[in-house]
């Protein structure tokens, strides 16, 4: 008898553990759907530069995705040669056009394309004492020298005056090398992207936007797009479709999106909740939320996932037109995962290091990514043949 009590009671505690082990778990759980190979994750520290970090890390990957191996490729070669250009630029429009360390994917196929590029180890990009990247100074100084000469009433210029902002940018980064030496040979900057196979005219820019036709190219109206770099016009629907396909296919790709936003976290969670539906919320949940005062609900947007917002083409007009939608922040979009509702979301490789929860990777919902997202840049294969044949894109 007693026997019998005793199986009944560890039973009993049985199904007790097992339905504390069946309660929806707190957080946000997310399951991987698919995920792409991408180099490790870089620090941009204190610096405007995650356009060249994000930039290359998609290079990085599609390199990987080739077959070519794994490259750490060098950021502050293709910043030194983007800024020497962008102050050129700035100097022949007599300081009327933008000069600030910000750049766009646009600035690094560009390099690629007419400057090369050499590997991390052979242009560290840290001349000044420091181990990690500190351009503050090295930000004024550039701004400073650009403005004498583009400002300075000076009647004519010297042939050298260039040679001035190369020098800046030599100090501060080290010299952009001629030649060198990488895994026992010789290249110069060209010929090592030769060699790698990377062919910068399979790369394509897309977004979507009412202000210009659809199907057509058109130059984003943003200050960092200082080199007028076009993209393709995509409906949102569409543009949505091309990112699904990329990353189901294989493909990274490059991604330019608003980071001010109340929904993007500082660990690794880009969201974009609606108040509206807070009817969607079961009772208990509904008289917290409502309980809770505006900075304690933007915390708890993060403590699990919330209703989102059904998102417009419409909706990411306004908010471009109105600068709610600005030019914030580059990354590598490379994968997708489901969360414990199953909700989809990119997932996101930062230029922030490896803080954070995720160490560094983001989780984007779809809501916030069609809201959100300035541009992508990614190889042309990776659009659905459909969208292609639309885009005459071959």
């Amino acid at each position: 008898m007693k026997k019998s009590i005793l199986i009944a009671a560890l039973g009993l505690c049985s199904l007790s553990i097992m339905a504390q082990d069946a309660k929806p778990q707190e957080g946000f759980v997310f399951t991987t759907v698919k995920e792409n190979p991408i180099t490790s994750i870089k620090n941009q520290n204190r610096s405007s530069t995650c356009w060249s970090f994000s930039g290359l890390g998609f290079v990085e990957a599609e390199l990987l995705r080739m077959g070519k191996g794994e490259h750490d490729l060098a950021e502050m070669f293709v910043v030194h040669k983007t800024m020497e250009d962008r102050g050129a630029n700035y100097v022949r429009y007599h300081g009327d056009s933008s000069f600030s360390p910000g750049g766009s994917f646009y600035d690094v196929i560009y390099c690629l394309k007419h400057y090369g590029i050499v590997p991390q180890e052979v242009m560290p990009g840290i001349m000044y004492g420091d181990s990690m990247h500190v351009h503050n100074e090295l930000d004024a100084v550039a701004e400073g020298y650009v403005n004498a000469i583009a400002k300075g009433n000076l009647k004519k210029l010297t042939p050298v005056w260039k040679n001035g902002l190369c020098a800046i940018y030599d100090t501060y980064l080290g010299k952009c090398p001629e030649s060198f030496t990488y895994q026992g040979k010789e290249y110069t900057p060209q010929s090592f992207v030769e060699s790698l196979g990377f062919n910068p005219e399979d790369y394509v820019s897309l977004t979507s936007y009412t202000h210009h036709p659809f199907y057509s190219q058109f130059s984003i109206e943003i200050q960092d797009n200082w080199r007028n770099g076009l993209s393709y016009n995509l409906p949102i629907d569409e543009f949505m479709a091309v990112m699904d396909n990329a990353v189901k296919k294989g493909y990274t790709f490059a991604w330019g999106s608003d980071v001010s936003e109340q929904g993007f976290s500082r660990d690794g969670i880009a969201v974009m909740p609606d108040a509206a539906k807070e009817s969607e919320l079961s009772g208990s949940d509904m008289a917290r939320w409502t309980g809770l005062t505006a900075a304690d609900k933007r915390r708890e947007l993060f403590t699990k996932p919330f209703p989102e917002k059904d998102i417009t083409q419409e909706m990411r007009q306004i908010a471009f037109d109105n600068w709610e939608t600005t030019d914030d922040h580059g990354m590598l979009i490379y994968g997708i995962a489901k969360d414990q509702n199953g909700k989809e979301y990119f997932m996101v490789k930062n230029s922030w290091g490896t803080s954070g929860k995720y160490k560094g990777i983001w989780y984007a919902s779809k809501a916030f990514v069609a809201y959100k997202t300035m541009n992508i840049v990614v190889h042309k294969d990776a659009l659905p043949k459909e969208i292609a044949k639309k885009l005459g894109i071959r």
